[in-house]
């Protein structure tokens, strides 16, 4: 069976729509991932015989007009939608027009907003014949054979679909348990994806972005993949798994510079992440290519040192506050001096951080926020982000917002500005929107433009030359933004 998966465009005359982010958005740095989810289902897929066709809208800049033409062209029988909270409105639009080429295709949505918004995204255009909800690798890999066989959609688990003039919802799926047996996610970038079209501003250039692991163990009230997607229980790929698909980069990738690991907590089975070290190691391939990974500050240094000793370049831990109270108010289940000693250890480990930065929380005030500020330049990470909490549709922090009045709007199209940059849409007893808007602005600056890190990016930029292109690369995206 024909099986178009599209990464629909939106805003292109801004730039790079970066979709499947946890915070999808035009990034200010140029930061623009992989299609991650779709990359996964487009392999299932194919592994299974299926004939597919993977499109990037956002990385390769194709319209809407483009899109139909090459949908036209391939005449695909399903057809699948990515989505996002901030551009629903648009991706269902798409989503429509794909449904009027005259292969007539059966259109399907996916991603977090309609895995939990289900009925709500359906109702907004009769060209939606289906929802795969949440994590949707089988799912959609069963929609095809079903569809392909005449079988009945009622027994497709983690479906929702239009039955006449009912909307019928199918037991949630389980939980892919084996992920081992998921084909290598890059392998699918290597044959549908242009690699260079791909950037994350901490990272050297080219990278690529996996998963070894879904689900989350951390209960952070505003993280949006474990509350809606993929549940809090850490599964994991084997060791020699995840090293096969290293060697994998290695050998038929071979400009690759770094690769990314995506999972929400890499670090939190640290046996595992230990063994992933040493069987690099074996191969020695933490000589041909570096990699980064999300952790957690409960990150011990001795792990730090293995990881570093195999390839490790970059560590991606969520500060979050610098505020005690508001890392309790939002269930972090870190504590300051966590944080301060992984700065410590990293560095010392030879590991470069890049820290996260969140404002606009339970319980945030002035003091509270500039105590974060501080607390960000005390750290001093190679680079660091501020950005202002943003409740997603399924989140904890959703229904606090809503529950508190704190929205200022519940139209989705205005989680973005126009320019399809991130928009605060909270306002707190004591701060606007703008109010904690200005503030990230004011952190950015404040942190970026001090003499004493400039000079540290320039020492770094004269002593690499991966690190000078990634810096110069994400500069010339970023600068316009800090100098404003």
């Amino acid at each position: 069976m024909k099986v178009a998966l599209i990464n629909s465009p939106f805003k292109p005359e801004h730039g790079n729509f970066s979709r499947s982010s946890r915070s999808p958005a035009i990034t200010k740095s140029g930061t623009l991932y992989y299609p991650i989810w779709l990359a996964y289902a487009t392999g299932a897929l194919q592994e299974n015989g299926h004939e597919v066709l993977l499109l990037d809208s956002c990385a390769e800049q194709f319209n809407t007009d483009e899109i139909l033409r090459k949908l036209e062209n391939f005449k695909p029988s399903l057809v699948v939608v990515d989505t996002s909270t901030p551009s629903i409105e648009n991706d269902v639009e798409c989503a429509a027009n794909f449904k009027q080429i005259s292969a007539t295709p059966f259109i399907c949505l996916v991603g977090t907003h309609p895995s939990i918004l289900t009925d709500e995204v359906m109702s907004m255009s009769d060209s939606i014949d289906a929802i795969a909800r949440k994590e949707y690798d089988y799912t959609i890999l069963e929609l095809a054979e079903c569809l392909e066989n005449g079988g009945s959609l009622n027994n497709v688990c983690g479906l929702s679909f239009r039955n006449n003039e009912m909307i019928t919802h199918n037991p949630d799926r389980e939980y892919i348990e084996n992920l081992d047996e998921i084909p290598f996610v890059t392998k699918v970038y290597n044959e549908h994806l242009n690699v260079n079209n791909y950037f994350f501003a901490a990272s050297e250039y080219p990278m690529v972005m996996i998963i070894t692991g879904r689900g989350c163990p951390s209960h952070c009230f505003f993280c949006v993949y474990p509350q809606t997607f993929h549940g809090h229980k850490y599964r994991l790929r084997s060791a020699k798994n995840v090293v096969d698909e290293f060697q994998y980069v290695v050998e038929n990738m071979p400009h690759i510079k770094s690769i990314g690991i995506e999972d929400d907590t890499f670090t939190a089975n640290p046996v595992r992440v230990r063994d992933i070290c040493q069987l690099i190691i074996e191969r020695g391939i933490e000589k041909k290519i570096n990699w980064w990974a999300n952790t957690r500050v409960n990150l011990d240094y001795e792990t730090m040192v293995f990881m570093k000793k195999a390839g490790c370049r970059l560590v991606i831990p969520g500060f979050e506050s610098g505020d005690q109270q508001i890392l309790n108010n939002i269930r972090k289940g870190i504590k300051i001096e966590h944080s301060i000693k992984f700065v410590e250890n990293a560095k010392r480990a030879g590991l470069l951080v890049h820290g996260c930065f969140m404002v606009g929380n339970k319980g945030e005030t002035r003091e509270s926020m500039e105590k974060t500020l501080q607390f960000a330049l005390q750290l001093n990470t190679d680079t660091a982000q501020f950005f202002p909490l943003i409740p997603y549709p399924g989140t904890e922090a959703y229904h606090w917002s809503k529950e508190n009045e704190c929205l200022t709007t519940n139209n989705f199209s205005e989680w973005l500005t126009d320019n399809g940059l991130h928009q605060c849409v909270l306002n707190l007893p004591d701060l606007s929107n703008h109010d904690l808007v200005d503030f990230c602005d004011k952190a950015r600056k404040k942190y970026y433009l001090r003499p004493k890190y400039i000079l540290y990016k320039l020492g770094q930029v004269i002593k690499s030359s991966d690190e000078r292109k990634r810096t110069i690369k994400s500069f010339k995206k970023f600068y316009k933004f800090l100098l404003k």
